[in-house]
């Protein structure tokens, strides 16, 4: 059966990727087959080109980075 993921889930990937994280990493991470981590790279890359707005890009990228960091820091408060 074929897991459908929501699109902000993909876009968080992409974004983990895209920021330097290891496809492997998220793939282990995230239980995400690394070919949907790039095929929703690749696809993240070009709407963000086509919308023509590097500043977007960029918050994008900040706030994936924040929730990231934030989601970490969960995780040490709890364990």
């Amino acid at each position: 059966m074929v897991k459908v993921y929501e699109p902000e889930f993909k876009k968080q990937i992409a974004q983990l990727h895209l920021q330097g994280e290891s496809i492997s990493s998220i793939s282990k991470q995230y239980g995400v087959s690394k070919a949907s981590i790039n095929a929703w790279t690749k696809k993240y890359r070009e709407e963000c080109s086509d919308k023509n707005s590097n500043a977007e890009y960029s918050l994008n990228n900040e706030i994936a980075q924040l929730k990231h960091q934030l989601a970490e820091k969960e995780k040490e408060i709890l364990f």
